[in-house]
């Protein structure tokens, strides 16, 4: 047969796309296109041994991160002053205001110490045990975090509050003799006291809580989710150890991280499939939690 003309809006004619052309199309729109990164079932073993050797690394490299003592103060005396100029400033308010209340800040003191671990190693194994699928995007969301915060420490030290001298900050864990803090008391030598830039605190809980409010069921569980890093941002205020502008650094670490595992597996760790496909199936990408 010959050519088809086709009828424009102007009355005029035009020929169609030559018969290649239209067979290059047609070839392309039949071309697979790459499948996202399809997650692979964790292993215990190695699960248990990636994270303990990432936690020593991190802790080796923020405590191998040179004491800058003088940067440190003075960056933190900068930022106070920041704080005061924007009347923004309310850290020495709530610290003061908190630590008249004695068996309010021991339980802050102990909070700051121990559920900044617990509850991110029991959202890892939960995630492990019933969410497998999108275990290996929500870890690497937290290492990535972790990684980029080391920068934070080397670049920008700061001292915590409670080591600025002439502001009248209280170190609430020397203060009530409790065990609240790596670097206060006889575990300072073993600790960086001015790695304050950016908490992790913040970071770790808000990954916490992100997960916990996105993939539990019962609503009272994703509304404590929700609540957790709120009530880390009073603790860490409260107890000295940050300002509220780590905080800020702590989101924009975790903002980071969780760029990277959605670059990595093609979505966010919530957007992924809650179970690993079986062998030989063809796993879905997506799905809803």
């Amino acid at each position: 047969m010959g050519e088809a003309t086709v009828r424009t809006l102007e009355g005029r004619t035009a020929a169609p796309p030559p018969t290649e052309e239209r067979a290059d199309r047609s070839s392309a729109d039949r071309r697979p296109r790459r499948a996202p990164r399809v997650p692979r079932r964790p292993r215990l073993w190695f699960e248990v041994l990636l994270i303990a050797l990432s936690y020593w690394t991190y802790s080796l490299v923020r405590n191998a991160v040179p004491e800058q003592r003088a940067a440190a103060l003075r960056n933190a005396d900068w930022v106070w002053q920041t704080e005061q100029s924007l009347h923004i400033a309310v850290e020495h308010t709530v610290n003061r205001a908190v630590n008249s209340v004695t068996w309010l800040i021991v339980g802050m003191n102990y909070y700051y110490a121990t559920l900044h671990f617990v509850l991110t190693i029991g959202v890892l194994v939960w995630l492990y045990r019933w969410h497998p699928g999108r275990y290996a995007a929500a870890r690497l969301a937290l290492f990535a975090t972790t990684g980029v915060a080391l920068l934070g420490y080397y670049l920008f030290p700061l001292a915590p509050p409670r080591l600025m001298s002439g502001v009248g900050f209280v170190d609430t864990v020397v203060v009530h003799h409790t065990w609240g803090s790596m670097a206060s008391g006889n575990l300072a030598n073993v600790s960086n006291q001015y790695a304050a830039m950016p908490s992790m605190h913040i970071g770790w809980s808000t990954w916490c809580g992100v997960t916990i409010a996105m993939l539990a069921r019962p609503v009272w569980v994703r509304v404590l989710g929700v609540l957790y890093p709120v009530a880390t941002l009073a603790v860490i205020v409260s107890t000295a150890n940050h300002f509220w502008l780590d905080a800020v650094g702590g989101l924009l670490c975790l903002s980071f991280g969780f760029t990277v595992s959605c670059a990595w597996f093609g979505a966010l760790p919530y957007r992924l499939t809650r179970h690993v496909a079986r062998r030989g199936a063809a796993p879905a990408t997506l799905q809803a939690p």
